[in-house]
């Protein structure tokens, strides 16, 4: 899905469903304190949040698998694989499609070698018999049954915790302070509008922005659709490159595209005289033979310091 609207600021649809969101904290607590996780012989890093919706998780993974791999390790992503009907399978980007193990798997597959399988534990064995030295958790914050060694919490600069209630008065998937107690490390994406520095004062904070790739490209006319949580991101990132965005099309979290709903988005475009622009995350999920009539803005993250944070993992996984 979308993120809600009503996730950002308290309104009168957030308080109707408060009493919901603490039911959901509620539980989320109790599941999280009642489970014991299981440990694995290799060191564990988890690339969590305490929200839902894009805070940034992927690109953060890719660029933490690429600072392990500059320093010598064969690192393997796990994940829940979730949209994919696959469990406990080593990710092949030739063979696998997103329905099979999931748009960000597959997304992930590309920077290192990834297992999906909702019990993370059985993934991180897996991954480890197949040459893993050490395993990065995307998302599975509030997942119990892998210990983590190192968990990172990562946040949306502009968003941070929203309105602060849970799920689905807002976006908390846990509250911020039992979160806290679990995390080694925090990582602020974009500029902290909302003060979150200021709200965490006993973890070190890892600052950065998610920032485009600029195509070599002088079609600057541009149809944009993306089915991720926070969609404007992307739109603002095309806006950034200058780019003339003359249409926007949203769809939900995750969305599994159809024929008929690709080649809809080709005959718009041509109509225009208009480019189509995704996300990468979408592009994956695009079949080869229609690939060619879509573009996608390729996204990297910039550390403030990228010093602070290889210095940080090494110091924490030697």
């Amino acid at each position: 899905m979308k993120t809600p609207t009503h996730w950002k600021n308290k309104n009168i649809l957030s308080l109707l469903l408060y009493p919901m969101g603490k039911l959901y904290l509620l539980a989320s607590y109790l599941n999280i304190k009642t489970k014991t996780p299981k440990s694995v012989e290799k060191k564990v890093i988890c690339i969590g949040n305490v929200t839902a919706g894009g805070s940034g998780k992927t690109p953060t993974s890719i660029s933490i698998a690429h600072m392990l791999k500059k320093m010598g390790y064969n690192p393997f992503f796990v994940s829940r694989g979730y949209g994919g009907k696959l469990h406990g399978v080593l990710v092949n980007n030739k063979i696998h499609t997103p329905q099979e193990v999931g748009d960000e798997p597959l997304l992930l597959s590309y920077e290192a070698p990834i297992v999906v399988n909702p019990n993370r534990f059985e993934a991180a064995k897996k991954a480890i018999e197949n040459g893993a030295d050490i395993i990065i958790m995307d998302d599975g914050f509030q997942n119990q049954s892998l210990k983590k060694d190192i968990s990172f919490l990562v946040f949306d600069g502009e968003f941070g915790c929203g309105n602060g209630f849970g799920i689905p008065a807002g976006p908390m998937r846990e509250s911020l302070s039992e979160g806290l107690k679990r995390a080694q490390a925090i990582i602020i994406l974009g500029e902290d509008k909302v003060g979150l520095s200021k709200q965490i004062t006993n973890k070190p904070i890892f600052k950065g922005k998610v920032v485009p790739k600029i195509p070599d490209n002088t079609d600057k006319k541009v149809i944009a659709f993306a089915g991720i949580g926070r969609p404007e991101k992307f739109y603002n990132s095309l806006k950034e490159c200058g780019f003339e965005i003359i249409e926007t099309i949203d769809f939900p979290d995750h969305h599994q595209y159809q024929e008929k709903e690709l080649l809809d988005l080709i005959l718009k475009a041509k109509k225009s005289d208009a480019k189509l622009y995704t996300t990468s995350k979408d592009f994956v999920k695009i079949p080869q033979n229609l690939q060619k009539n879509f573009n996608t803005l390729e996204i990297e993250i910039k550390w403030e310091n990228q010093k602070d944070i290889e210095g940080f993992l090494k110091q924490k996984i030697q």
